[in-house]
């Protein structure tokens, strides 16, 4: 029996070790992953790789378009627009929006259409490296690499990636790629009014259209226009 009991801790102790051999080495490599990303633009995102797969094989494939745009490459009301129509908090806070949370949560509970509360940096760990489904594992996951971009990223590299990775149409990833299908000029180039309305479509880029806005998209579009005053005029917006 006490041989059983010996056999058993030692198994026990080598399961141990070997399960905080594999989180250490996955957390080191998440952290050298993040950290070089700070510097270096990513190639493609989770959701990117996802829509190519998901076009492979068919006879009507929608191509992916992407270019990367550096922030200061890009028109100053790009990144306004967005803070504006999704995290309008994004500069004050450490990558979480607790009062937003608290607000979908609340909304969500009495039924309606799911509101979610995730910040540009969640949205971002989410695009970037992870997957669409909603889970609860998933969003801890995300809210993990959501604390790695806050701590290691200033919040300029946030909103750029952000910006160069995010969907605005089929196949459309990207504020370069969006502004060049949908306005025939470079991101830099980009109005007020025109960053508004890439930002209308950003909570279903695929339904919502740059190109076929419907009254609502209109509708969101001034709104965040408004909003991309308020926020400069209040100072809550620096500039680039």
């Amino acid at each position: 029996m006490r041989a059983r009991r010996r056999k058993y801790r030692g198994g026990s102790s080598k399961l141990l070790k070997w399960s905080l051999t594999v989180v250490a080495a996955v957390v080191a490599v998440s952290v050298m992953l993040v950290l070089v990303l700070r510097w270096v633009p990513p190639p493609t995102s989770a959701f990117m790789l996802q829509h190519v797969l998901q076009q492979r094989g068919s006879s009507q494939a929608v191509p992916l378009r992407h270019r990367w745009v550096p922030l200061e490459s890009m028109s100053a009301y790009a990144p306004a627009a967005v803070v504006a129509a999704e995290d309008q908090l994004f500069y004050h806070h450490r990558g979480f929006d607790f009062e937003a949370l608290r607000q979908a949560w609340a909304h969500n509970q009495a039924g309606g259409a799911v509101r979610g509360g995730s910040t540009i940096t969640q949205q971002t760990a989410k695009n970037l490296f992870l997957w669409p489904a909603r889970s609860l594992f998933r969003k801890g996951v995300e809210a993990y690499f959501a604390v790695l971009i806050e701590a290691l990223w200033p919040k300029q590299r946030i909103v750029e990636v952000y910006l160069n990775i995010a969907q605005f149409g089929d196949g459309i990833y990207g504020v370069g790629a969006a502004s060049e299908a949908f306005f025939g000029k470079p991101a830099a180039e980009l109005t007020a009014y025109e960053a508004a309305l890439l930002a209308a479509v950003l909570p279903n880029p695929v339904r919502l259209r740059v190109d076929q806005p419907s009254a609502y998209v209109l509708q969101r579009r001034d709104w965040i226009a408004r909003q991309m005053w308020q926020l400069e005029a209040h100072g809550y917006l620096p500039s680039y």
